[in-house]
């Protein structure tokens, strides 16, 4: 009976060192090979040149690594990629690449499909399968550093946790993730680069604050009325806005970070002075920034933009009250890698 070989990055650096010892070899070893996964993301066992043969054989016989593999990767006119990323498994998750003239930004998944319901987000139409474990979550940011080098000449400056999937329901993996990410024996980016976007889990929000993460929160707002938010982002029934605003005033005692809101303006839903209104309302507990994010259809005519006058409204309003607020025009929706439309089109 061939026995299940473990997948060698779910195990730390201490259990890597103990594994070699175990097997009559120096700790060190274990130091080697940590460098050799997360350092320097290697594919297989034979990458790493520096450890003898016996020892590449004994890691083979013991373990897999587990590697992402970009299935297909789509470029957009203007510069945006989108990796359908298959995983150890099968499975599928998006990734995208967005390029400005400054920066370039991962946008990266956290769940196969999603554990919520808002209506207006073509990936709340996949069920959720499972959550990413950190290694995959790792080689997305990877895959799309080395794309930013090669194909923008720069590398990776930002990530955003704005993927497939709610990265709260998947707290612990998204955590380790980031800790790779950040830690100098991983990629070394800085934490404030990173933006972790929640649809709002007012407990995960709380547990951030307790853990003193150092990365950015944003939230996926869409309205600061219960009834309309509840329509359009049906789990709002479990976590009301009034536990939403708690958690989040709960969050910048704790941190002092500015808030940002995520947020769509749809004719007919959300676009009248009373949400405008009701949003300056919300936003006053914090210092906080709104991105008024730009509609992507997805496909059934429900959701349609609000017009201009709507969104010239919105930022007059919100900066008439001293709230920062920024417009954010859509990329890579030619080939549906726009915020909202991603879905295993590809």
């Amino acid at each position: 009976m061939e026995v299940k070989k473990k997948d060698i990055r779910a195990l730390t650096k201490e259990q890597l060192r103990e594994f070699f010892v175990k097997q009559g070899d120096k700790a060190f070893r274990g130091n080697q090979v940590y460098e050799w996964l997360w350092k320097k993301s290697a594919y297989s066992f034979e990458d790493m040149t520096n450890v003898s043969l016996e020892t590449r054989k004994a890691l083979e016989d013991n373990f897999v690594i587990n590697h992402i593999k970009v299935d297909q990767m789509q470029r957009s006119s203007d510069g945006t990629i989108k990796n359908a990323v298959r995983l150890h498994d099968d499975l599928i998750v998006e990734s995208v690449l967005i390029p400005t003239g400054t920066r370039t930004t991962a946008c990266v998944s956290s769940q196969v499909g999603c554990s919520l319901d808002c209506k207006f987000c073509a990936t709340s139409r996949l069920k959720r399968m499972r959550n990413l474990n950190p290694d995959e979550i790792y080689d997305q940011v990877v895959a799309i550093d080395n794309e930013s080098r090669l194909y923008h000449n720069r590398p990776l400056s930002n990530i955003v946790f704005m993927g497939m999937g709610e990265p709260l329901m998947n707290y612990n993996n998204v955590l380790k993730a980031i800790d790779k990410i950040t830690s100098p024996e991983g990629l070394g980016m800085s934490p404030k680069r990173i933006v972790v976007s929640t649809s709002g889990v007012p407990k995960m929000i709380k547990k951030m604050a307790d853990d003193e993460v150092k990365f950015k929160l944003a939230v996926s707002l869409h309205s600061a009325i219960d009834d309309i938010r509840t329509s359009i982002m049906p789990f709002n029934a479990t976590f009301p806005l009034n536990d939403l605003r708690e958690a989040l005033q709960y969050w910048y005692a704790k941190t002092k970070n500015r808030i940002t809101y995520e947020y769509v303006v749809w004719d007919g839903i959300n676009d009248t002075r009373k949400d405008v209104d009701a949003l300056v309302e919300f936003c006053k507990f914090a210092p906080s920034k709104v991105n008024i994010i730009e509609y992507n259809p997805i496909d059934d005519g429900e959701f349609q933009q609000a017009n201009s006058s709507a969104i010239d409204m919105y930022v007059n309003v919100l900066e008439a009250n001293g709230i920062t607020v920024t417009v954010r025009r859509s990329r890579g929706k030619d080939i549906d890698a726009a915020c909202g439309q991603l879905a295993n089109k590809s």
